[in-house]
């Protein structure tokens, strides 16, 4: 054997000593989250091009501005509708009555040691009044969005995809001409 052949011999059998007594990573620990949240509409009664919807912005790491739907945890006792309509309320500082629901979220990140497998509910809501307030300290801005912005604006695409939704439900409760349907919907 060639003192290359013995050189190239040794790495290998030193990278597989390594690798046996290389002890295993362990494993994170799974965690499942529940939040709701949602899209607060105002303005539905009135033409459809000055509908205007309710979000925040939070600064990310980078120090960007991301513009979402408020959203929080569910807590024990709450339905994912309280959540949705408490939440909008402590984040953005309008009161909201959910319509209906736009689907939900699913996403995994890691945090803290931990793996988190999150859904997140998202429902329609109507204004109900309040005054728009970034007080919560979560939220570094808040702003009444045209609907038809919402697509340039909201910063992640699946919230996108339920704006879109929630267009379609408002357009339909819009044409939907049977008598006090589209009142009974609204909860007024």
């Amino acid at each position: 054997m060639s003192p290359a052949e013995r050189a190239n011999n040794r790495r290998r059998h030193s990278r597989r000593r390594a690798a046996v007594t290389e002890t295993p990573k362990p494993r994170l620990r799974t965690v499942r989250e529940t939040s709701a949240g949602g899209l607060v509409v105002a303005g539905l009664d009135g033409p459809r091009d000055a509908l205007c919807a309710a979000l925040i912005g939070r600064t990310d790491r980078r120090g960007r501005l991301l513009w979402s739907l408020p959203k929080g945890h569910i807590e024990q006792g709450e339905t994912a509708e309280q959540t949705a309509m408490r939440e909008v309320a402590e984040e953005t500082g309008i009161r909201g009555k959910v319509l209906a629901s736009l689907g939900s979220i699913d996403y995994w990140f890691v945090t803290e040691g931990r793996r988190v497998h999150k859904t997140v509910h998202h429902y329609l809501l109507r204004s109900l009044g309040g005054e728009l307030s970034d007080a919560d300290i979560e939220v570094t801005e808040v702003a009444w969005v045209p609907l038809t912005e919402l697509e340039s604006r909201l910063a992640y695409a699946d919230e996108r995809r339920l704006a879109e939704v929630a267009g379609k439900l408002i357009d339909r409760m819009d044409n939907d001409d049977t008598p006090g349907v589209n009142q009974g919907v609204s909860g007024e």
